[in-house]
């Protein structure tokens, strides 16, 4: 028996207003960990962070009856979910601390756009050659933004790349998770992901444990907090309205991202970065809007 989602405006207000703030959440959330990367080592901040939303996490899959250690856990579609949540939260993070916090949040838009061809390629859906070309046009934005070939182009700027690509194969290989394990569970297991990403990083990064003062041990409690919110409403999001009528809100983490890395970190944004923000959104927007009217 499937849940009954309501369609009426007013849901569709309310949804949108919960994707709204879960995108505000995940933007305070990469900001107070680039604060953090001040102050300590990267490797600690994923450990950290990790630690503090799978307690969270496992605490509420207990409250609600959810068995932690479901057999369906070590079925192959989770192995490969496990895979690439390492592989993205690792990059990401790095892209957060080492690169403008707006850079990375303007190309971690276009997983959407990688989630799609993904699921063309891998999951036999239907994608026309509009929706084709809109990717492509997306994609064209992140080149746009990274300038390969340009005098200004940093190698640490393909860290967003890497790190949206992880969370793409993520999100493809949650759509094939059993339906057994709930958000609650699928949660628990993604933030193990960034402790086990943070003990990998341990080696290469080579730099000790750090102390924790008032200020490092706010930044990082903050960051959970708001991640663990973020989650919460996003999926509060997800199951309020049409899915069509709230997911092109997903994009105001762009703002709330660009706003932050302006006022925080004294970032600026260059005609490219407007120009390949432009054709990211835009494209992902025409997408939503094709899928909706097939």
């Amino acid at each position: 028996m499937t849940a009954h989602i309501r369609t009426d405006p007013r849901s569709n207000l309310i949804g949108s207003a919960w994707m709204i703030a879960g995108m505000a959440l995940f933007a305070l959330e990469d900001a107070l960990l680039k604060g953090a990367s001040a102050h300590l080592p990267i490797w600690q901040i994923l450990i950290l962070f990790g630690s503090g939303g799978a307690i969270i996490f496992a605490a509420v899959a207990l409250l609600r009856g959810a068995s932690l250690l479901h057999r369906d856990v070590l079925s192959r579609p989770m192995k490969v979910r496990v895979l690439f949540e390492i592989l993205g939260r690792m990059f990401y993070v790095l892209a957060i601390t080492l690169t403008p916090l707006s850079a990375a949040t303007v190309i971690l838009q276009a997983t959407p756009l990688v989630v799609v061809a993904g699921a063309a390629l891998f999951f036999g859906e239907t994608v026309g050659w509009r929706r084709w070309s809109a990717i492509l046009v997306g994609l064209i934005g992140v080149v746009v933004i990274i300038q390969p070939t340009g005098d200004s182009f940093s190698a640490l700027s393909i860290l967003a790349v890497l790190g949206m690509l992880g969370f793409a194969g993520r999100d493809l290989a949650s759509r094939a998770a059993p339906a057994t394990l709930g958000t609650e569970v699928l949660g628990f297991y993604g933030f193990l992901c960034i402790i086990v990403a943070g003990l990998a990083y341990q080696f290469w990064e080579g730099v000790p444990m750090a102390p924790l003062d008032l200020n490092t041990s706010l930044h990082v409690g903050g960051a959970i907090l708001m991640g663990t919110a973020a989650y919460a409403s996003l999926m509060k999001a997800m199951r309020t309205g049409e899915v069509s009528a709230v997911t092109p809100f997903r994009y105001s983490r762009l703002l709330f991202g660009v706003g932050l890395g302006v006022v925080m970190f004294g970032e600026t944004l260059d005609q490219t970065m407007w120009i390949g923000s432009a054709l990211i959104v835009a494209s992902g927007l025409y997408i939503l809007w094709r899928g909706r009217k097939a």
